[in-house]
């Protein structure tokens, strides 16, 4: 945190002129160590609401379409985000009442997604996929079964106080996302004779 200071008259009214402007005096990690400065905002207490936040969980859309494929058949995967929740560059607000009254905005950011695809993990990486023919998260299955397949992601997280600017918050968010079953069939051809 940067700590300013302005001086003020023994009301506390500040100063006219330059002796009342703020100056950037420090910096300091320890924002409640700084006299006079009990009961302020805090990087736990900004972090403990950044951590509340309703995250959206990225679910995973797979093509071929049905969650079924086939054997050496390139399925593609792609990151899709519901609307519930916060997803990466989404801002929450949270409650002031519970950061001294101060309007917090917070935001998560989008560290790294990690698919885990059955045979293989690919990840972890911010690229979140596509659908055929572009996408960039392609598994090809060498054996026919049923697979577990699965999204999890790793979000950082930043903050503001006011409007202000942009502030990084220390830390991550890591949560795992909702397994999906993926069937992998083998085709076999017929000759027919008629």
């Amino acid at each position: 945190m940067v700590v300013y200071r302005r001086v003020v008259r023994r009301d506390g009214t500040p100063v006219v002129g330059p002796l009342g402007e703020w100056v950037e005096v420090a910096l300091t990690c320890w924002p409640e160590a700084v006299p006079g400065n009990e009961n302020a905002l805090t990087m736990a207490m900004i972090r403990d609401a950044f951590h509340d936040t309703d995250f959206t969980v990225p679910t995973v859309n797979i093509q071929p379409e049905g969650d079924v494929t086939l054997v050496n058949l390139p399925t593609f995967f792609e990151a899709r985000f519901p609307d519930a929740g916060f997803g990466p560059d989404e801002v929450d607000h949270p409650d002031p009442a519970r950061l001294l009254g101060h309007p917090i905005d917070v935001r998560p950011r989008l560290k790294s997604v990690t698919y885990h695809l059955g045979e293989d993990t690919v990840g972890p990486t911010q690229d979140l996929g596509g659908p055929y023919p572009d996408g960039s998260v392609v598994q090809t299955y060498t054996r026919p079964g049923r697979y577990q397949v699965r999204l999890d992601i790793v979000y950082t997280g930043q903050f503001r106080v006011g409007g202000g600017a942009w502030v990084d918050i220390p830390g991550e968010v890591a949560l795992q996302g909702t397994p999906v079953t993926l069937t992998v069939r083998e085709a076999t051809a017929r000759l027919y004779t008629h």
